[in-house]
């Protein structure tokens, strides 16, 4: 297959910094067939359909503003596009060795089966390659065919997170197919502070919810079980008995068998500082009662109705390599 023209969409707000842009003069995909384009806005997926729409490639790569590409990425992905069936295909995004030891117990926390669940497979290379659903793919190391996604009418403008999930779900249902590639993945930092990870689990749960009032007939049980847990955490600084603690007891104890397991796999990673086996049952905990917090949030903020649309604008830029 003759190498596509491709265009790489990257959001950012007003006068943010780029980092994603840098590692790009360095891929190995001619320059004569790539674009780069910025879209400023204050609603990325606003940004990011806007972008769509003015972009000249056949496949579009969405980056988040800190992606860290590896050289081969690009080649890797566009060779999966010659099964004509394949509309999008994206892979893991990894934590780099230079972040801090909390930031990498962040990504840890995110990539265990504990933490993670059936989403871990977006921040590790998890298993071989296969077909994907919402779960296996993140918006920051996504690509789609352009035709594909302005034809789906791109992503609901009113959602952010999780937009990509819900358009991966209209498309599924129109039978389209998605790749997970575990070897095509990019890195990126995890949050710089112990607030932000808090923000992001708690902007997961939210998003969730958020999608599930676009598509209930998308909702699943797994999804209120860190709410569910949430107030019961709550409920036990008025209930004081022996057998109401069981499950806190049971949750604390899997923190801690979860907690050895991620020691483990960062020493298979390289990173061998022990203070990550102490940190981690922490992570866990902030993890499922952040999302859950986050998932009550939305029900009751999506209870009020549709939020307004965005009508900010975006500002849209080519960058020269």
């Amino acid at each position: 297959m003759a190498l596509p023209f491709i265009s790489i969409i990257i959001p950012v707000k007003p006068g943010g910094e780029v980092r994603s842009v840098a590692p790009l003069s360095s891929v190995d995909y001619p320059t004569e067939l790539m674009e780069i384009i910025v879209a400023e806005g204050r609603q990325p997926s606003v940004q990011r359909n806007r972008a769509a729409e003015q972009a000249k490639g056949e496949i579009i790569f969405f980056l988040d503003d800190d992606s860290l590409v590896p050289k081969g990425l690009f080649r890797m992905v566009v060779g999966k596009y010659e099964d004509p069936a394949v509309s999008a295909v994206g892979g893991p995004i990894l934590t780099p060795d230079t972040d801090t030891l909390m930031q990498k117990g962040y990504g840890l926390a995110l990539a265990s089966i504990f933490g993670g669940s059936s989403i871990r497979g977006r921040y590790k290379k998890l298993g071989a390659e296969r077909d994907a659903t919402e779960n296996d793919l993140i918006l920051a190391n996504m690509s789609f065919r352009r035709k594909v996604f302005l034809d789906a009418g791109g992503f609901n403008e009113n959602l952010y997170p999780n937009e990509e999930n819900e358009l991966m779900n209209r498309l599924q249902a129109e039978g389209h197919k998605f790749l997970y590639v575990p070897d095509a993945f990019l890195y990126r930092s995890q949050r710089t502070s112990y607030r932000l990870f808090l923000k992001q689990v708690f902007t997961y749960g939210r998003g969730r919810m958020d999608q599930n009032y676009a598509h209930p007939e998308g909702f699943k049980p797994l999804h209120v079980v860190p709410s569910a847990f949430l107030l019961y955490a709550l409920s036990l600084l008025f209930i004081h008995n022996y057998v109401y603690f069981l499950p806190a007891i049971l949750y604390l104890s899997l923190c801690g068998v979860f907690a050895v397991g991620a020691g483990l796999e960062a020493r298979a990673n390289g990173w061998r500082n022990l203070l990550i086996f102490l940190v981690m049952p922490w992570l866990f905990i902030s993890l499922h009662l952040g999302y859950g917090a986050g998932f009550l949030w939305g029900a009751l903020k999506g209870a009020k109705g549709k939020p307004a649309p965005y009508t900010g604008g975006v500002n849209i830029r080519r960058v020269a390599f």
